[in-house]
């Protein structure tokens, strides 16, 4: 499970980095200064989860369960909720309006807090 963890940080991190730069260079032409913020927050919270992947794949303070339950929960909360935020963040290049899928922002934001929080309960119930 640490290596399939660990693997999917480093893909996630390795995304992150050339959105970053793809949002840095290339869409800093054609977003304006909101859009182009929209777009690093989204950037921001994908770092933030590969980081915490990295975390969770060489930590023994929680069990095996919840580290497979924590990495489902961020893979699935940074698509919905970083995924989103690209997609209306660059609305205005597209054809096809992403606010109506803005619903599942929120969504993956919850589902990234419930990993923290499986994270919290489980170092909770560890005993010293």
């Amino acid at each position: 499970m640490e290596r399939k963890i660990i693997s999917t940080a480093a893909l996630l991190g390795m995304i992150t980095i050339v959105l970053g730069a793809f949002g840095a260079h290339a869409l800093k032409k054609v977003l304006n200064l909101d859009e182009l913020n929209t777009f690093e927050t989204g950037v921001k919270y994908q770092m933030y989860h590969a980081l915490f992947l990295l975390f969770i794949g060489t930590t023994n303070l929680i069990s095996e369960k919840a580290k497979k339950t924590i990495l489902y929960l961020v893979i699935t909360g940074v698509i919905f909720f970083s995924g989103s935020i690209y997609l209306l963040a660059t609305n205005s290049l597209t054809a096809f309006d992403f606010k109506v899928i803005g619903f599942i922002t929120p969504i993956g934001g919850l589902l990234l807090i419930l990993a923290w929080f499986i994270l919290f309960l489980n170092i909770l119930k560890k005993k010293a």
